[in-house]
């Protein structure tokens, strides 16, 4: 599947880097990507934040994992690497003297001289959006930058940066990564008619709504152990249990889990190139990696779509 206009063919499951150096530690990590590129995956998803809410990290763990992952297995020309910018407080907003200092340092973690897709994090309003976009034009142009996205735009400000990049002659965001999954559905209302029909594609995160769309979490009084254990069980309303019970019989039907459902449904929502999704370990990995093959009918998907509406 291509992302947008540009050259970039990447696997159907974009690899999430953010539990990499946080819950999986970098033996835990390479597991998992050892697993996922010799399943064909090419398409690795982080940022120079990840993770420096964890105790005793400070950000730039995620890169540092899969920059030593890329240069001992000698895998950098068959990957595509995604990181961003903005989020870090050690690398905060999108100034253009903090995009050029954030680039080079995310260049020297991943230990390569080109990122392939590079986001901004946030918009953030620290700076006009001509600046943020000439900085990044200028990581194009001198080749350390292949391709540019956008990440928690609203459809407003998306606009206008196109609209900027297009008059001034900047290289332009093919990417969009929103949050998007079956029971965060915002994304349909004004991005995706935008993102249609400028051309770009869609990689949403929090795919499985934080494990919740897993079907691991059915009840208040379950912990799982996970970080995410409160923002999942947050989706277990009438809804929620709705969206659960279709997950249950189509995955039941295809002899596979929740979690390949649901994010088969979200690959074959319209502008969508790959869902991020991310695994502790290669049991979690299989889940996630079972739903590249699958193909859901119009009827399980037209199903899924009434139960989360």
């Amino acid at each position: 599947m291509k992302i947008g206009n540009s050259e970039l063919d990447v696997y159907g499951l974009n690899l999430g880097g953010n539990v990499f150096g946080w819950t999986a530690d970098e033996r835990q990590s390479f597991e998992v990507l050892d697993a996922y590129a010799a399943a064909g995956g090419n398409f690795i998803d982080t940022a120079d934040s990840y993770m420096h809410r964890a105790p005793g990290n400070s950000g730039g763990e995620s890169e540092t994992v899969i920059g030593n992952w890329l240069a001992k297995r000698g895998r950098r020309d068959d990957i595509v690497i995604a990181t961003k910018v903005g989020s870090w407080p050690a690398r905060p907003g999108v100034s253009a003297k903090n995009i050029r200092e954030a680039a080079e340092d995310s260049l020297r973690r991943l230990q390569t001289d080109h990122i392939d897709l590079y986001y901004a994090h946030r918009d953030v309003a620290d700076v006009p959006l001509a600046e943020t976009l000439g900085a990044f034009d200028e990581l194009v142009r001198a080749g350390k930058v292949r391709y540019l996205g956008a990440s928690n735009y609203s459809a407003e400000r998306l606009a206008e940066a196109l609209s900027i990049s297009d008059r001034e002659g900047f290289a332009r965001y093919v990417a969009l990564q929103p949050h998007y999954n079956l029971v965060e559905r915002g994304y349909e209302d004004e991005l995706l008619p935008l993102v249609r029909r400028e051309g770009l594609s869609t990689l949403p995160y929090f795919a499985l709504a934080k494990g919740f769309l897993t079907g691991k979490y059915r009840s208040r009084e379950v912990n799982t152990g996970s970080p995410r254990n409160e923002g999942a069980i947050a989706y277990l309303d009438h809804r929620g249990e709705r969206v659960l019970e279709a997950l249950d019989d189509i995955s039941a039907a295809h002899k596979t889990s929740p979690a390949a459902v649901a994010l088969a449904w979200l690959a074959a929502r319209p502008t969508v190139a790959a869902p991020i999704a991310s695994a502790r370990n290669v049991d979690q990995l299989r889940d996630l990696l079972a739903s590249v093959e699958l193909r859901l009918t119009a009827a399980e998907l037209t199903s899924l779509d009434e139960a989360s509406s």
